[in-house]
């Protein structure tokens, strides 16, 4: 098992783990010990105006050690994991070693292994693809680019479906004419935080109910004005949930319900992720 006191201070460290297995607070404790800045390199993260509902560092944390790209990219806006690499090249590359911190693997493996030059996605294709079903996009696809992707993430599976429609390529095709990484694995410390399931989950549950202690629905009712299911920020798990409470169409209990499950599915499917793919990172168990 690594021990964070063993890590090169100038040594570029990346943290990859389920939600709720604790990245921040070990990110944390590597700045604190051996300096650097923490980088999100979670997906929803990076998005204004559900701080609370993402679990993005809170004030206590971001008077400990400098954070970056964390609410930078409108609520309204698209994100994609191009995107993310553009903007984390410059902390990558720069004077302060950075420590990278998040739970989408897709953003791990554009930095570590490289990402094709997708050209952006034109807005009709993908308004599009808001209408279709889960179901109908996944018929839509490559078995190849299928084997490649989590077909329960909708995002995901629709991203693959823009870009088969927008460039007539399928999007494994793509990803077979990818350029050198930023940050290849050999340079850096990769750690994966592999988290015991019944651990975990208990620690998904807790975490809801204090992100209602910490004013989750004063962050909903700030945001159901303008909330629309299809920006990329309202796939945050819970939003729509406790949209819905706001309105009075759902008891708070059902949300807190509803939100748990879909937290425990998610956590379930990155664990499934970082086991397939993270097979050469540092692990450390937890339980």
């Amino acid at each position: 098992m690594i021990n964070i006191k063993d890590i090169p201070t100038q040594r570029s460290v990346l943290i990859a783990g389920a939600t709720a297995s604790g990245k921040s607070a070990l990110a944390l404790d590597i700045a604190q010990s051996g300096g650097g800045v923490i980088v999100n390199a979670d997906a929803l993260q990076v998005f204004g105006g559900w701080s609370i509902l993402t679990a993005c560092p809170q004030a206590d944390d971001l008077a400990r050690a400098a954070h970056v790209l964390y609410g930078h990219v409108p609520y309204d806006a698209s994100y994609s994991a191009g995107d993310w690499l553009r903007d984390v090249t410059p902390f990558v590359t720069g004077p302060e070693r950075p420590i990278i911190v998040g739970g989408t693997g897709l953003n791990f493996a554009a930095l570590t292994q490289g990402l094709a030059d997708i050209p952006e996605t034109p807005a009709d294709v993908r308004d599009h693809g808001n209408t279709l079903t889960l179901d109908a996009l996944l018929a839509a696809l490559d078995p190849q680019t299928t084997a490649r992707i989590d077909t329960q993430n909708r995002a995901r599976v629709q991203r693959a479906w823009e870009v088969l429609t927008a460039t007539g390529r399928p999007l494994a095709d793509w990803q077979d004419d990818t350029p050198p990484p930023l940050l290849p694995l050999d340079a850096c410390t990769p750690i994966v935080l592999n988290a015991d399931r019944d651990w975990l989950n208990d620690r998904i549950a807790r975490r809801f109910d204090l992100m209602i202690e910490m004013g989750a629905l004063d962050e909903v009712a700030a945001m159901a004005p303008t909330w629309d299911a299809n920006h990329h920020s309202s796939k945050a798990i819970g939003a729509s949930e406790l949209i819905a409470h706001h309105h009075g169409k759902m008891t708070l209990d059902d949300a807190r319900a509803a939100t748990i499950t879909q937290t425990q599915q998610y956590a379930k499917r990155q664990r499934t992720w970082f086991r397939k793919r993270m097979r050469d990172w540092n692990a450390i168990a937890l339980s």
